[in-house]
């Protein structure tokens, strides 16, 4: 297969994998990969997984990216939450929230952080279409449970403002209905009681 028809049948795809050529071409040689890569073709990311060089690298992509190479993931804490503007800082690296090992990848194009939850909390996230890619992002309300219940040493309200949150925009944006309804779920006193003091450290 040459670069050309591989490029237009993976038009669409932020990341690929070797895998994904093979279902083309089954004969498909690994020493392709590394030859494009010299030419500046395409560039490896983990791995395993490669993008095409030409690929817009905004955040849409990083965060799709984010999602592709370490499944099942999706994008919460410190970026969620600076991608809902609730705090002011902008963040170093992808984080996400997985059902696999806490890990990192230190890659030429972004730092990814992934940090392990139960498989019974992956859920209160979206599928986001920007162009031609898709990331899975939390929704606010889970992205803030997802920070609370992953930093358990946050219990005074002065720690919570010390987060500089945004209050004016978690009144205007937050759910607080759903917010209840996901935290129930958790089925985490703890959790509950680091809750009420961050929406009491913001006034809400």
């Amino acid at each position: 297969m040459k670069y050309i028809e591989l490029r237009e049948k993976l038009k669409n795809r932020s990341v690929f994998s070797l895998q994904d050529i093979r279902k083309f071409d089954p004969s498909f040689y690994r020493t392709r990969l590394s030859e494009w890569q010299k030419k500046g073709y395409i560039g490896k990311i983990v791995r395993g997984y490669y993008a095409f060089a030409d690929m817009p690298q905004n955040d849409a992509w990083l965060f799709s990216v984010a999602n592709a190479i370490y499944s099942p993931s999706y994008i919460s804490l410190e970026m969620a939450l600076s991608y809902y503007h609730v705090i002011p800082e902008s963040v170093y690296g992808i984080t996400s929230v997985t059902a696999r090992k806490t890990i990192i990848f230190r890659t030429r194009y972004s730092e990814f952080l992934y940090h392990k939850v139960s498989p019974r909390l992956i859920f209160g996230y979206n599928a986001v279409r920007s162009g031609t890619v898709v990331y899975r992002i939390a929704e606010l309300e889970k992205a803030i449970l997802d920070f609370l219940y992953l930093h358990p040493e946050l219990k005074t309200e002065n720690d919570m403002r010390e987060l500089r949150i945004d209050a004016d925009e978690i009144k205007y944006q937050l759910d607080r209905a759903r917010f209840d309804s996901y935290l129930r779920f958790f089925q985490n006193k703890a959790l509950e009681q680091r809750a009420h003091v961050f929406f009491s450290a913001i006034n809400i």
